[in-house]
């Protein structure tokens, strides 16, 4: 990364440890959300430069995979340590080339740092199996890295996303190719710093910046074993069938619609104060980011205290403030969802359009819908919009939740156990929440929408211990050995005769 002399900094590729110029010499302007400012150039690389990037992979791969498993955990440790030194520089960068605000960039980077510590336990977690299956036959697994893998993430958490799979590949002894989001490639630059600094040898760690072209020259390429992506649905569809066209492992997470469901007995303070969180934290953003609530026939008291809250919250980059969308084409596409609600019926209870300055922001916007039909209820808008809708009984909440094409996530609000149960029973998306409306599972348990709807494409989760199968192979070994021959017997020997069978050991 180089800075000229306007100050505008030139994000170069990394790899095997230096930062090198993509071959094409071509760039775009990376955009401050908050400003629209320019603050960066960001390489665009080609084939050529992928061809560099995986031959250093590769060969950094025959030494990194021969290290323990413990050996690679404590170089992890010490980047873990490193990164909770450098939070507030690593949340500063996520606060100016993505918008969020500054609690939320620290939370990017805390949640991010949580997969590196699971990561560093998993000399204890990633240990195979052992077990005598039958008379002198004993069975076991051992788990073995792939090699070189590949991983393409979005712009919207820079640094927790690419954290979900670098550290647990890492160490189960793979080499990595990370292709950052073109709008925020600065995040990861400065964590290559601490790469380093941690003492992650050179090729164990490569970047790749730029667009469509290397994102294809990367699943193409011969030498990478397995790819995982996360963005958009129709994206992530095209990668995992262009990774299953070549027969590689793939995990391409999708888009959401996520649904609450609140019942008449959930606790209105609580539940308000998590929808709101949950609708326009990082200005809603996110994959796991509510957007559809169904009340049980009508709940103006809820409802109110919703916009209430909604409605307190300002525009900026400080605690408890909101953010910009990433960039004007966003804002466009929550426009126009905005408005087709609105024409078709729907009342706007609060009008994020207020914030409308030309530039990004836009602030919480709050729908009530009449209309089933409406496409704020059934499309992904990935923006700072709930869309609320009187079901008349809980069947009724349950096949809206069922019929969407996505299966992400999805919320029961309730103060009984055994009405949570039955929604749960009955939901269709795979991660759940009880007075969670943004229920995302730590580690150890693994992050992924449900396989077979728009929300999941290809082969495990994401995080956690399906990261960790993921990014390896099983062997299982089977020997059968020969029983010894004893020189003298030893079955005249007592249980109880201590000093006799000492002697003779």
């Amino acid at each position: 990364m180089e800075v000229e002399d306007g100050g505008v900094v030139k994000v170069w590729n990394y790899i095997d440890n230096k930062l090198v110029e993509p071959t094409t010499g071509e760039y775009m302007d990376v955009v401050c959300p908050s400003t629209n400012g320019v603050i960066g150039q960001v390489g665009i690389s080609a084939s050529e430069d992928v061809e560099m990037a995986v031959a250093s992979a590769k060969k950094a791969f025959e030494s990194w995979s021969q290290l323990t498993i413990k050996a690679r955990a404590t170089v992890l440790l010490k980047f873990h340590a490193l990164v909770r030194d450098n939070a507030m520089d690593l949340a500063e960068c996520i606060v100016k080339e993505n918008g969020k605000n500054i609690t939320e960039a620290l939370a990017d980077v805390a949640k991010g740092n949580e997969t590196v510590e699971y990561a560093c336990s998993m000399p204890l977690v990633a240990a195979g199996r052992t077990l005598q299956v039958s008379s002198n036959v004993e069975c076991m697994d051992v788990r073995k890295p792939l090699g070189v893998v590949a991983s393409i993430v979005p712009f919207n958490f820079p640094f927790m996303v690419p954290m979900w799979t670098l550290p647990i590949a890492l160490v189960m002894g793979n080499t990595m190719i990370l292709k950052p989001s073109e709008k925020v490639p600065l995040t990861m630059y400065k964590v290559t710093s601490l790469l380093q600094q941690a003492g992650v040898p050179p090729g164990v760690v490569n970047l790749l910046q730029g667009t469509k072209e290397v994102v294809n020259s990367i699943i193409d390429h011969p030498d990478i074993t397995a790819v995982t992506f996360v963005g958009s649905s129709p994206v992530a569809k095209i990668v995992k069938e262009r990774c299953n066209g070549l027969n590689k492992r793939c995990t391409a997470l999708g888009g959401a619609k996520n649904h609450l469901v609140a019942l008449e007995d959930c606790s209105v303070d609580m539940a308000a104060n998590d929808i709101v969180v949950s609708f326009a934290g990082c200005a809603g953003q996110r994959c796991m980011a509510a957007s559809v609530l169904l009340t049980i026939r009508e709940n103006p008291t809820l409802i109110d205290k919703i916009v209430e809250i909604a409605s307190k919250i300002q525009p900026g980059t400080q605690s408890k403030q909101m953010g910009p969308v990433i960039d004007i084409h966003s804002k466009s596409k929550i426009l126009k969802y905005i408005a087709d609600s609105e024409s078709s019926g729907a009342k706007v209870l609060l009008d994020g359009r207020s914030w409308n300055n030309g530039e990004n922001w836009i602030g919480p916007t709050i729908l009530l819908h009449t209309n089933k039909d409406d496409k704020a209820l059934h499309e992904e808008i990935f923006g700072p919009v709930l869309s609320i809708y009187s079901v008349s009984s809980w069947k009724e909440a349950v096949e809206m939740e069922n019929a969407n094409p996505f299966g992400n996530a999805a919320c029961i609000y309730t103060t009984n156990g055994g009405n949570a149960q039955w929604f749960l029973s009955r939901f269709r998306a795979s991660m759940l929440g009880v007075n969670i409306g943004i229920p995302v599972p730590r580690e150890p348990f693994s992050f992924g929408g449900l396989y077979g709807t728009r929300s999941k494409y290809g082969d495990m989760d994401i995080t956690g211990d399906g990261a960790m199968e993921f990014f390896s192979n099983r062997f299982k070994i089977t020997s059968k050995w020969p029983a010894p021959i004893l020189d003298e017997p030893t079955t005249n020997i007592a249980p109880t005769d201590h000093a006799n069978f000492a002697g003779r050991m």
